[in-house]
């Protein structure tokens, strides 16, 4: 059966082209484990599964930017290189129906990364603006790297700086996380000898320990977590327990999850408030002001954009900006992306090809649409 595709669809492939995307076909069923690994819990639950006859785990398109990214590196095409696309996405449990139309462009190889970012959120307005031309438009953005920056510079160990980044964006993961901070939750017993190869951080002792006890209990290490994923694992709680942050940086880190300000106040905010926590966030500030700049330069509403410290969205690979769209009066995200530079080379690239990306979602914006006539 050939999916009714929206009406819109037509104009938002002329739109790709005028702003130099390529449109690019990408097949239903893909692979699973790179949505599996990368894609964030709230998006695992949700894929539809099935399997091949060789016994491969495959599912239904749950998103386009993964596939879009693998299939660019079985082209071996060159970068700089924009793509668009236009199709179904398919996720369980999801109001307003299982299937539904992502549109979006996944922007690879610019190393001029302010200038891609601001690209990206243009590009995402100018989509909303001709779907929408009688709606207001809010943006919102958040930056996973200033957020680390934060975190490297009171001085957190490498544990819990990712325990944090991986909770960035999920307002109760990360006030649990900042809850175990103030008060180490306390440690379960453990058995002799793992206490005491935990105690001394001796991780190939207890990764063989570890394998003779699998071993034994006739478990395969391929049927999960293998022995050294299991002894890293134990060693990092214990070592996650130990830390206790001060009130003072703990406030520091409150504070700066407060922040939220409209984004040409955004810069000033921030350096004000790493002087005032005496924290230096070196490049992380510079790359910030320089995307804000390239913002400007993109002829965006700046007083409709606003950067919120704690925003984040639930996909594991970002690693900077993030950020939403939403219409006046509506909560629901129409637009949302952000960068992910280490993806690509996480699915298989040879040399680390710099990415960022948005999508939108097509059904919402047709009920707005139709709301609005």
């Amino acid at each position: 059966m050939t999916p009714r595709y929206p009406a819109i669809a037509p104009d938002i492939l002329k739109l790709f082209a005028a702003r130099g995307a390529d449109s690019v076909d990408i097949p239903v069923i893909q692979p699973a484990d790179p949505f599996l690994d990368m894609a964030g819990e709230d998006l695992r639950r949700r894929i539809f599964l099935t399997e091949s006859e060789t016994g491969e785990t495959l599912c239904l398109r749950p998103e386009f930017t993964i596939p879009v990214c693998l299939n660019h590196i079985r082209s071996q095409s060159g970068t700089p290189r924009r793509y668009a696309y236009l199709g179904e996405v398919f996720r369980q449990r999801r109001e307003g129906g299982n299937e539904f139309f992502q549109a979006g462009i996944e922007d690879l190889g610019d190393i001029d990364t302010a200038s891609a970012d601001a690209r990206s959120v243009g590009d995402a307005h100018a989509l909303l603006q001709l779907a929408l031309p009688s709606k207001g438009l809010n943006i919102t953005l958040g930056d996973q790297t200033v957020f680390e920056a934060v975190l490297a510079a009171l001085g957190l160990p490498r544990g819990w700086r990712m325990k944090l980044a991986r909770a960035f964006g999920s307002a109760d993961l990360l006030g649990a996380a900042l809850a175990d901070l103030a008060t180490p939750p306390p440690s379960g017993a453990l058995d002799e000898p793992v206490a005491s190869l935990v105690s001394a951080g001796d991780l190939d002792g207890l990764a063989t320990h570890v394998a003779r006890g699998m071993e034994k209990t006739g478990l395969s290490p391929s049927a999960g977590r293998t022995p050294t994923d299991i002894a890293r694992r134990l060693v990092e709680k214990a070592e996650l327990r130990s830390v206790r942050l001060s009130s003072d940086a703990l406030d520091a880190l409150k504070a700066f999850l407060a922040i939220h300000v409209p984004i040409a106040e955004a810069s000033d905010t921030l350096r004000d408030f790493a002087s005032g926590a005496a924290l230096s966030l070196g490049a992380a500030l510079d790359n910030f002001a320089a995307r804000t700049a390239a913002l400007a330069g993109q002829g965006l509403p700046l007083h409709a954009i606003h950067y919120d410290a704690g925003f984040g969205r639930p996909l594991d690979y970002y690693t900077g900006l993030v950020f939403e769209i939403v219409a006046d009066g509506d909560e629901r995200p129409l637009a949302g992306g952000g960068r992910y530079d280490r993806l690509l080379t996480l699915l298989g690239a040879k040399q680390p090809i710099p990415g960022v990306g948005f999508s939108v979602w097509l059904d919402r914006i047709e009920r707005l649409a139709q709301g609005a006539q």
